[in-house]
């Protein structure tokens, strides 16, 4: 016998609710939906990130055989962006090979979102706004909070993460249990968020981090401060990630040179070097000032019903696909 329904019917109907909102919200700005390939030749070269592949078995001449599901719609939509298409965003399927359970499902719903003459500053405001509206279908509201990386770790645990030695953020990790081999700095940064600094942020509130370490903004503009930063955000809703976005990089030789980067850490970790998408790098030159933010729709749906497991809003979660 199949399976039954573990998701209820309210939070299917809720995630067509939200999605209704979206859409509102947008066509009130004038942002356009569109939609974009969901298979690519090229692939997410992003270490930390692992997308599926398939092959194409028709003719030889519709292109490369070898397709990568899309783990974001990012790089189809910049290239709109650079035909002069103008602010649009996809609501859609994205897929990431990995983790399957609690907090994570290989096939999900990401919206993404760009606007052209914007920065990260004014596009994680938009994001809180879109936050806060959906929070209305919970009766809910939120207060929304701004703070730096920088000032975020200075006053969460003291420490400067632009400055700070290895040691010392290793330290301030002490009593977790971390397997501390092969991880970069970056690496132990990110720790100190998921472990220290995230749980720490209040329950009712967004928060939005802005202007991250220049290593950590790879698709993003760096601005030439000292230290340099990357013009990068992130949202939080209690202390659920749920946005990460850019004032976007429109410097085609740069972006090569990261993609060639991340795919030399690729290999580095023994992982395989990825295609890069050179349909984008093509255009990208011409790419206008924007900024862009991806946000994760499930984990947003997991908050408004107040869950802490992603298959509470999944019709049928990936062990039941």
């Amino acid at each position: 016998m199949a399976p039954e329904l573990r998701t209820g019917h309210a939070a299917l109907a809720l995630r067509a609710s939200l999605n209704a909102l979206i859409r509102g919200f947008f066509a009130q700005r004038g942002v356009v939906e569109v939609e974009t390939p969901i298979l690519s030749a090229a692939g997410n070269t992003e270490p930390n990130i692992e997308g599926f592949a398939t092959e194409f078995a028709g003719p030889v001449t519709a292109g490369s055989r070898e397709r990568f599901l899309r783990t974001s719609p990012e790089y189809p939509l910049k290239r709109l962006l650079a035909a002069g298409f103008g602010d649009c965003y996809e609501l859609g399927r994205v897929f990431r090979n990995g983790e399957a359970g609690r907090s994570h499902n290989p096939e999900f719903t990401m919206l993404e979102w760009y606007r052209v003459g914007w920065d990260h500053r004014r596009i994680a405001l938009e994001t809180a706004q879109l936050v806060r509206a959906a929070l209305t279908l919970a009766q809910r509201d939120a207060t929304v909070n701004s703070v730096g990386y920088r000032d975020w770790f200075r006053n969460g645990i003291g420490i400067d993460p632009f400055v700070a030695q290895e040691d010392e953020l290793r330290a301030s990790l002490h009593g977790h249990a971390i397997r501390a081999a092969d991880l970069t700095r970056d690496d132990w940064l990110d720790l100190i968020v998921t472990h220290r600094l995230q749980p720490a942020l209040p329950r009712d509130a967004i928060t939005i981090v802005y202007d991250f370490p220049a290593s950590q903004g790879s698709l993003a503009k760096i601005r030439a401060t000292q230290p340099p930063v990357a013009e990068r955000f992130e949202v939080y809703l209690g202390h659920r990630e749920l946005a990460n976005g850019y004032h976007e990089l429109n410097d085609a030789k740069e972006q090569r040179a990261r993609f060639d980067r991340e795919n030399a850490r690729r290999l580095a970790r023994g992982q395989r070097e990825l295609p890069i998408d050179d349909n984008l790098l093509s255009v990208l030159d011409r790419l206008p000032d924007c900024a862009g933010v991806a946000l994760g729709v499930d984990r947003l749906l997991m908050d408004l019903l107040g869950s802490d497991d992603i298959r509470d809003v999944l019709a049928f979660p990936f062990a039941q696909a």
